[in-house]
């Protein structure tokens, strides 16, 4: 019965690839003299589908559940239009397309020339044999070794100060929306899409599966950024991760320094289940709803840039500073 559901959806999902890629994207690659790129073109336009879609989800059932139950009101407008910049960015394919043409194109041709001396791909789905839903299991499993990759980049970007230079852009949004998940300095986006692609080679994740994990993981984080006041009960918010849950790690002085001390640590880096944080001790269920932001922006007002580009100039000013302050 799931692989039926499954096999719905991915075949849906790939008549509509085909159709807005015959349509749309061809003419568009030919009259731009691109037509040796189709191959590329028709993956981009999976890309650029499920962002369409991610965005339609968005608009139509995660901005109304935050006009139901806001956890703050909303005055800095000007911010938030910021996020869904980098949220466009992002979903229609602009950044996917930059990493098709330099690291991605890189990693492929890496391990291209691995297999060739016999490197061999560990694929997880192989180690539950026999099972019925075989393509429903495997990604499960697939979904399951992805959050904990996501876990272990999270506690990176907070346990290493050039690391977290970046990443504070995304921790620096005072007024959470839906559209923050995004929010994030292109550098640090790069690092973590090539992380994520090179475990995805080295697991055996076919580029079908890879475009559903990401899809589902960046839906989650949607929700989990939401200015939503919900949490999924004792039990549900120890199953999946809630807006509560999430919002404690982007709250001032929690979610991005250890207990007690102004040092880079913080709690509940999980993407979509908190099971992770529970094993490595990094959870915090408790049930409230704190302020949002960067200690040194809100203690001594650091500016973190109110533009798209101001905020990524600044990144890298961070960066390469001689000196980094948790």
């Amino acid at each position: 019965m799931l692989s039926n559901v499954v096999n719905f959806f991915t075949e849906a999902f790939a008549n509509l690839q085909t159709l807005l890629f015959e349509n749309v994207v061809l003419p568009i690659a030919f009259n731009g003299g691109a037509g040796n790129l189709l191959d590329v073109a028709f993956e981009g336009t999976g890309w650029l589908l499920v962002g369409l879609i991610q965005i339609a989800i968005m608009v139509c059932l995660i901005a109304p559940l935050e006009r139901w139950r806001p956890i703050e009101q909303q005055p800095d407008a000007a911010a938030v239009r910021v996020d869904v910049i980098y949220t466009l960015v992002q979903r229609l394919g602009l950044f996917k397309l930059f990493m098709f043409f330099t690291f991605e194109n890189a990693i492929e041709t890496g391990f291209g020339l691995l297999r060739v001396e016999g490197f061999p791909t560990l694929n997880i789905d192989a180690i539950w044999p026999g099972v019925t839903d075989q393509a429903a299991v495997s990604f499960v499993l697939y979904l399951i070794v992805f959050d904990l990759v996501h876990y272990l980049i999270h506690r990176g970007q907070h346990q290493f100060n050039r690391w977290w230079a970046l990443h504070s852009l995304h921790h620096s949004q005072r007024h959470m929306t839906l559209w923050t998940d995004n929010r994030n300095h292109l550098l640090d986006d790069v690092i973590t899409a090539m992380l994520l692609s090179i475990v995805a080679k080295l697991i055996g994740v076919g580029p079908g599966q890879f475009v559903a994990l990401v899809a589902v993981s960046q839906l989650w984080e949607n929700l989990q950024h939401a200015n939503f006041k919900c949490s999924f009960g004792w039990l549900g918010d120890r199953l999946l991760i809630s807006p509560r849950f999430h919002r404690l790690h982007h709250s001032i002085g929690i979610g991005h320094e250890s207990a007690g001390r102004k040092t880079l640590g913080g709690h509940n880096f999980g993407v979509l289940f908190p099971w992770w944080d529970m094993l490595f001790k990094t959870a915090d269920f408790s049930d409230r709803y704190d302020p949002t932001g960067v200690r040194d922006q809100v203690e001594e007002g650091r500016d973190y840039g109110r533009g798209y580009w101001a905020q990524q100039k600044l990144g890298l000013v961070r960066l390469f500073e001689r000196r980094l302050n948790a």
